[in-house]
């Protein structure tokens, strides 16, 4: 429809125009400012495999480079702590978190030293779920989540995971041994893979419901220009012509047994917890702003995002140094910070505007008229009076729309970022794509 293609291309406008990295000569993040509540994220940039859709920062799995960087990690994590930083959230991502438990515990309980943390997320492989791995975490750790991507033989081999991690009856195996060892357990499933029939979609959901998964998160494919030619070659060349049709699918299949949490992030209506409880992927719905430690990581603060570098043995010398490793920076402009926050809102699914008014000092009926006006006339809003805005249906896909885009935008970020490394890291990064 005419209305996907123009928020398509608008997003895609956007993001180019917006997301547009300088160098910064800032040596560590600005310290808090009072009464804002921050989110800590920190990067594991280690896999034992390299997925061919992935842009995130990652590097094959050595050992003994794992565990320095561990160190150096808990090194920046007591850096930001002497600013004044007060974190209650700890996100871990990757890469793989989990390649070492003993070095992911022992960061946790430091981060839980040094900040009042009341909840711990954590990203992982489903080879790496076994029971022992499971017990050992789940003091630490109150949401697990798993990246699945499919139950599907065929797309798990297409996607390079199937030797790595098993078949999709392995898989679900798995999940069964350890649906209970955490407060959430999430598994992450891709949408609308190339070559996906209707068939093969219906029965990922099938499988998810079974799977034990108090969450189940549904990520439309999404890459950037540096993993687009691998993925091609693996996948399958990328196409929306599926998309509105698979997520309305995937919504309508998972409505008996789940709702909605975010645009994509479905939750098991657990009555014993209020729904303000739930624990899900996107900490940038609940947080408007964020540290990020590691190589590879952000921080948005202030409305300005700055990169530390993707250089693994750069980040280790900056840190060494007594510093962050902030490498680039974007800043963007307070209009401009309202339709970030206005995105981040609806893709919630809910837009408080009282809320709004108070972070803004402004409506955001008067901030962003136009916008509103256009989505209004799209058909994208449920609700839109004097207290909230919440999305239709159809809202709620050209929410995805504009998300997906917006990711597609963080990784040419990444690209960029990535682009600054030296020959030697992106040498092997290359020779172990292409050996995959």
């Amino acid at each position: 429809m005419l209305i996907n293609h123009t928020v398509t291309q608008t997003m895609r406008f956007l993001t180019h125009r917006y997301l547009n990295l300088q160098p910064t000569p800032l040596r560590q993040v600005p310290p808090p400012q009072p009464n804002r509540a921050y989110m800590l994220y920190a990067h594991v940039p280690f896999c034992e495999s390299l997925c061919p859709y992935c842009s995130f920062n990652r590097f094959l799995f050595q050992e003994g480079r794992a565990r320095a960087y561990f160190q150096q990690l808990r090194t920046e994590m007591r850096l930001v702590a002497s600013l004044g930083y007060r974190f209650q959230t700890l996100y871990v991502g990757g890469g793989t978190p989990t390649v070492l438990v003993d070095e992911l515990i022992q960061t946790i309980e430091l981060a839980h030293q040094l900040f009042p943390l009341t909840e711990v997320s954590c990203e992982t492989n489903p080879n790496h779920m076994t029971l022992e791995n499971a017990r050992r975490l789940s003091p630490y750790i109150q949401r697990m989540s798993v990246g699945v991507q499919s139950f599907n033989d065929h797309q798990l081999k297409h996607m390079l995971r199937y030797d790595r991690f098993g078949s999709g009856a392995d898989i679900l195996r798995q999940l069964a041994l350890v649906q209970n060892q955490f407060k959430f357990l999430n598994i992450d499933l891709i949408f609308n893979l190339p070559g996906q029939t209707e068939a093969q979609l219906l029965e990922d959901v099938a499988q998810a419901c079974r799977s034990g998964a108090n969450q189940i998160t549904f990520y439309p494919l999404m890459s950037s220009p540096s993993v687009s030619q691998a993925m091609r070659k693996t996948l399958g060349q990328p196409s929306y012509t599926n998309e509105r049709r698979y997520y309305d699918l995937i919504v309508s299949a998972m409505q008996d047994r789940f709702q909605l949490s975010t645009v994509w992030n479905f939750g098991q209506a657990d009555p014993s917890l209020p729904a303000e409880d739930a624990m899900i992927d996107e900490y940038i719905i609940n947080y408007a702003e964020y540290v990020g430690l590691g190589s590879g990581s952000f921080s948005y603060l202030d409305g300005h995002l700055y990169v530390n570098t993707f250089s693994v043995n750069e980040y280790a010398r900056q840190v060494e140094g007594g510093q962050m490793a902030l490498t680039a920076q974007a800043s963007f402009s307070r209009r401009e910070q309202m339709l970030y926050r206005f995105m981040m809102d609806l893709f919630g699914l809910r837009l408080d505007k009282a809320k709004f008014r108070q972070e803004f000092g402004t409506a955001v009926d008067a901030a962003l008229a136009p916008e509103i006006a256009l989505l209004a006339l799209a058909g994208a809003f449920e609700q839109n009076d004097r207290s909230a805005l919440t999305l239709s249906a159809r809202g709620r896909y050209l929410l995805l729309i504009m998300m997906r885009e917006f990711f597609v935008g963080m990784n040419t970020v990444r690209d960029q970022a990535r682009a600054a490394l030296p020959e030697s890291e992106r040498l092997q990064l290359c020779a172990t794509v292409q050996a995959h």
